[in-house]
Parts: C-alpha cells; sequence; structure tokens
C-alpha cells in the first residue's frame, strides 16, 4: 500500500488562496481544480483569514470578531447537521420496527363454521 504524504503549505499560498477567495477573483472549485486542494481545506482558509486577515497563519495571530455571516454559515450547517440526525434516528427507529414485524409470524386466519 501506498503511504499518504501531508503536504504542508507555505503562509504566503495560504494568504494567496485566501486573498483571491475574499476579492471574488476565483471560485473556491477554480482554485481546488487548479492547485488539487481539497475544498474543505480551502474553506478553513478562507474562514481564518476572515478571522485574522494578514496575521494569519503567524505565530502570534490573534483572531479578529468573528462576522455575522460567518456565524450564519455556522448556525446554518448546525441546523442541517441536526435535522439530519433526527432524520436517521427516525429512519432507524423504523427499520427496527419493521424487522420485529417480520419477524413475527402472522395469526392463522380463522375460517367462519359453515
Amino acid at each position: 500500500m501506498g503511504s499518504v504524504v501531508k503536504r504542508v503549505f507555505t503562509r504566503e499560498f495560504k494568504l494567496s488562496v485566501a486573498r483571491q477567495l475574499v476579492s471574488g477573483e476565483k471560485r473556491i472549485s477554480q482554485i481546488c481544480r487548479e492547485h488539487g486542494l481539497c475544498e474543505s481545506v480551502v474553506r478553513r482558509w478562507k474562514l481564518q483569514y476572515e478571522s485574522s486577515g494578514e496575521s494569519a497563519w503567524t505565530e502570534n495571530a490573534q483572531p479578529r470578531v468573528v462576522t455575522t455571516e460567518g456565524i450564519d454559515e455556522a448556525t446554518t450547517l448546525a441546523s442541517r447537521v441536526k435535522e439530519l440526525e433526527a432524520a436517521l434516528g427516525r429512519a432507524h427507529l423504523e427499520i427496527e420496527f419493521l424487522k420485529l414485524a417480520l419477524e413475527k409470524k402472522p395469526l392463522p386466519l380463522v375460517k367462519g363454521s359453515k
């Protein structure tokens, strides 16, 4: 089996990617294709840049106040996760109920007397 190689990116590269996203110069999908990056990594870099600005990825980087847009997105995602977990729970209960119903043998039909 091949080993997984963890790529390490320079601060300048991350800043460049984040600046392109924030300025609207490029979309996430475009950057991911060009550099072979995972979308979640690029989104995280963007959030880090938005919270710390030009001091992002330095040893003494202090996060700035998170914008309401970031909070709204996080709230929306958390809400979606709760909805999906609830749906999964309901589906699991339904499956268990149906399994139990299939295990029970049907009652014999009682025929009326002639």
